[in-house]
């Protein structure tokens, strides 16, 4: 349950928190999260984790706690609201980037972290050591690097791609599109009905209601970025959904974010009742 509660509670603070100055008070966190059958017992076990291992700082107010972003926090949210609100669209110059590496086995936990950014940026894996993207990452991969401390271990190139495959032979070899063609069509067909049905049935909203719903559109929405290498629609497969349920997510959260808003709003504006953590 703590692993699931801190990632609903980092949806919380992504999508309504952190445009409020990350901060809300254990009575807030609790109502909300109970919207979505968290009990207040996991909240508040979860929120004193987070902040152990320095995502949320915690400050006193007389008997009241409250829990605030920390600046690693930030960064990682507002870096997932780039991937998942403004994907790059810029189209494809026929060119590759790759990056290769060598680094010991003695720091193989850092091989693995970049293992993990690497995916994020949406490279893919073509051979071993060797990761390609279609897009120029030098900026990004450098701020890695960089931060991980492995500089004189990674090279990056550009190169374009000669014989014997084609770009989207090698695209199918890199990324399992299947796989996320298959996610995406999940997420349509269990979203699309709703969205309809509130269309056809405005009246049968609540603002609670639409604070679950939009809650539960954007955590499972926002697991995309972590798996879409977000390519160029040039080498996209033909019938390709992932745009698709992108317009899905962007019309039915625009059509649930005013009610969704103001009930956040309405809780957060509540004196908060004599708590603590």
């Amino acid at each position: 349950m703590s692993l699931r509660t801190q990632d609903l509670l980092f949806t919380l603070y992504g999508d309504y928190l952190r445009a409020r100055g990350g901060e809300a008070s254990v009575g807030s966190l609790i109502e909300l999260m109970g919207c979505l059958d968290i009990s207040p017992q996991a909240v508040r076990s979860t929120l004193s984790r987070m902040s152990r291992k320095g995502w949320l700082q915690a400050r006193q107010v007389g008997r009241n706690s409250y829990y605030s972003l920390k600046p690693k926090s930030i960064a990682l949210l507002d870096e997932g609201r780039q991937r998942i609100y403004s994907p790059r669209k810029d189209p494809w110059d026929g060119r590759w980037r790759i990056l290769v590496y060598s680094i010991p086995e003695k720091q193989r936990n850092l091989r693995t972290r970049l293992r993990q950014r690497l995916v994020w940026m949406g490279f893919g894996l073509l051979n071993q050591a060797t990761w390609i993207s279609p897009r120029d990452m030098r900026q990004e991969v450098e701020e890695v690097i960089n931060r991980l401390g492995i500089r004189s271990c990674v090279e990056i190139f550009e190169a374009e791609h000669l014989r014997f495959s084609t770009d989207h032979e090698i695209v199918e070899r890199c990324w399992n599109l299947g796989a996320l063609m298959s996610c995406y069509a999940e997420f349509i067909s269990r979203h699309e009905p709703q969205y309809q049905f509130i269309l056809a049935q405005p009246n049968s909203r609540t603002p609670c209601d639409d604070f679950t719903r939009r809650f539960k559109l954007v955590h499972e929405y926002r697991s995309f970025p972590y798996v879409d290498p977000n390519l160029p629609v040039e080498l996209l497969p033909e019938g390709w959904l992932g745009d698709k349920a992108a317009s899905l997510f962007q019309s039915y959260h625009d059509l649930l974010k005013d009610t969704a808003e103001a009930f956040v709003c309405n809780v957060l504006s509540k004196k908060p009742a004599s708590s603590t953590v």
